[in-house]
């Protein structure tokens, strides 16, 4: 009886010895596969690029919303504002637009949430419009919080757009977790959509005075992203070259090369210039045209068609974000300015200058 205790004891020892190196494998390629993938080469950046014919379009956010927030709360979506103000940009021969997401509006109802992402890109859709989403933002409010948003303050560009994730990044230590499920969550959900041209990570890492602080969330979202690895590229656009070590990291680590410029002709083109004497990756502005700094549809689309570089101005329609009124030129008074800073209509969809509209038809080949 003794040797046979002995004898099944050592059989199951056996087995689990088995077993554990049937299994080491199986784990180790599972950890494989969670690692990071490789930046895009070139030919696969360039090859992407060519699906998409010319993109132009328009960093988009109804007229009826503040800021990120109050464009995807349950209380305040507003798909019918939505839909009329994309057919607006589909009639001038707009087939994209560049719109922010915010992980706050995500944490609060997350299923709710990305439904309306997918509403939103049924619109799009339906209008002929692609979208490219922008996950991370350094620029205007540092501080947000869900719920009712402020009213605009009045002639004030932007006043109430929020940061994300903001000052909250450096105060709280738990928010990283957060963050990254909420990247990983959203990536992997619209993974495969093939109505979403690419993911801007982070727009503009390191403004409002953050600088380098702004690295280490640069780097990771750019590793969150790889390890989902979506099918659409991930980028994450220049905007002052002076932040070097930021927009050499970028570059480097963008699968498509994403630039915002408000430049006049002379300064876009040598921004042009530089970049791809750096990249040989495709060249997409997702920012430009601030009419009192002449940057125009009239003047920098036309080099932006003939470079084949894709093409988004700021603001489509002028509302409670106040983009008529330029960064730095508050009007306490709240009366229109005599020159737009940024918008093409007004809310019932005639616009701001027809011969710009005009101008801008031309180009999409809507005349």
């Amino acid at each position: 009886m003794r040797n046979l205790k002995t004898y099944y004891l050592a059989l199951c020892l056996l087995g689990l010895a088995f077993q554990s190196c049937v299994q080491k494998p199986a784990d180790q390629t599972s950890q494989t596969e969670q690692k990071p993938r490789e930046i895009w080469t070139v030919e696969q950046a360039n090859k992407w690029y060519e699906q998409w014919g010319w993109l132009r379009g328009s960093d988009f956010i109804p007229s009826t919303a503040i800021n990120q927030l109050e464009m995807w709360q349950k209380e305040t979506f507003d798909p019918t504002t939505i839909d009329k103000e994309l057919g607006y940009a589909e009639g001038i021969g707009m087939n994209s637009m560049r719109v922010y997401l915010h992980h706050a509006a995500w944490q609060q109802d997350k299923d709710g949430f990305k439904g309306r992402v997918k509403q939103y890109l049924d619109i799009a859709d339906k209008h002929h419009i692609s979208t490219l989403f922008v996950l991370f933002d350094d620029c205007w409010n540092p501080t947000f919080k869900t719920g009712k948003q402020p009213e605009p303050k009045i002639g004030i560009h932007n006043s109430g757009w929020v940061r994300d994730p903001g000052d909250l990044y450096y105060q709280d230590s738990t928010l990283v977790d957060t963050l990254e499920t909420y990247v990983k969550d959203v990536l992997t959900t619209f993974k495969d959509d093939k109505r979403i041209v690419l993911w801007d990570l982070y727009n503009e890492p390191g403004n409002s005075n953050y600088g380098n602080k702004s690295m280490d969330l640069l780097k990771k979202v750019f590793e969150w992203g790889r390890t989902v690895n979506p099918s659409q590229p991930l980028s994450v656009g220049v905007w002052k070259l002076d932040l070097k070590e930021l927009s050499d990291y970028q570059i480097q680590n963008s699968d498509v090369t994403t630039y915002h410029n408000y430049g006049d002709v002379k300064d876009h083109q040598k921004w042009i210039d530089t970049l791809r004497s750096v990249s040989k990756r495709p060249l997409i502005c997702t920012e430009y045209m601030a009419r009192s700094r002449n940057s125009l549809f009239s003047n920098i689309m036309p080099i932006l068609k003939k470079e084949n570089i894709g093409a988004y101005n700021w603001g489509l329609v002028a509302g409670k974000t106040n983009t008529i009124y330029a960064w730095d030129s508050p009007m306490p008074d709240g009366k229109e300015p005599k020159l737009w800073f940024h918008d093409i209509f007004r809310k019932d969809g005639s616009p701001y200058k027809k011969a710009e509209v005009d101008s801008i038809k031309m180009l999409t080949g809507k005349q």
